[in-house]
């Protein structure tokens, strides 16, 4: 029930090195290191290492382009072919971008990613320790963080929260089941065809199975089977002013 092909496609290009050996889907957060190491074939010249801003656009070899006034600070990222870093966004070492990807003015990549083909990471949105295996889309204000996501979109304003209030291991329930994670730090997972309207809460631990809806203004917490409804009921209640 819990393993990663539950959620993905497994014939995704990022999917067998995302979850090697992984027993878990949420494992795949566990190799995002070693996979950095191992296919991280940085690509951008010119970087000094300590932080560069991009006097001018840069366009490299492969056609992925750099606007000027984007800033990179280290040297080990990647960018696919066709994929393109907006002025104004903030890209910290290690950082593996794959195809047509969209990064756009504001975003920050905070390390430790690996985002695949033909994403968007947009306006203030930021992300760290976290997997966008492919047509992932966070296109304003959100949080990504510790987390795996699918062919998914996120409304604007979703948080994928990390770190418990009470700050102890993430434990994921499933029916009257609990699994040990081993992490601290774990957001979500977002399964492919998972939408999130605007300003959506994940607590720590949770996962949405495929083709779940998560309603605006609503926070999940825990374990959602497929093509399951979330929202948030309200008694809105109107008057005159006088």
């Amino acid at each position: 029930m819990l393993k990663p092909e539950n959620f993905f496609d497994n014939n995704n290009p990022y999917f067998k090195h995302v979850f090697k050996n992984a027993e878990y889907v949420w494992d795949g957060l566990k190799n995002i290191s070693s996979f950095l190491s191992e296919e991280l074939d940085a690509n951008i010249p010119g970087l000094d290492g300590e932080g560069t801003l991009i006097p001018k656009t840069l366009k490299l070899d492969n056609g992925a382009v750099i606007q000027a006034g984007a800033y990179i600070k280290g040297k080990d990222v990647h960018l696919g072919s066709g994929t393109v870093v907006e002025s104004g966004a903030y890209i910290k070492s290690p950082a593996f971008i794959g195809k047509d990807t969209e990064i756009r003015q504001g975003a920050y990549i905070r390390g430790n990613v690996i985002i695949g083909d033909d994403c968007v990471l947009g306006h203030t949105c930021e992300i760290k320790n976290s997997v966008m295996l492919g047509g992932s889309k966070a296109g304003h204000f959100a949080y990504i963080g510790d987390s795996i996501l699918g062919r998914v979109n996120l409304g604007a304003g979703t948080k994928l929260a990390n770190l418990k209030i009470i700050r102890s291991e993430v434990r994921v329930k499933v029916g009257e089941k609990e699994y040990e994670t081993g992490l601290r730090k774990f957001g979500a997972v977002l399964s492919d065809g998972v939408e999130t309207g605007c300003n959506s809460v994940t607590a720590p631990g949770t996962i949405l199975s495929k083709w779940v809806v998560l309603y605006p203004n609503t926070t999940a917490r825990g374990f959602y089977r497929e093509k399951t409804i979330i929202k948030l009921r309200q008694n809105i209640q109107t008057g005159g002013m006088d």
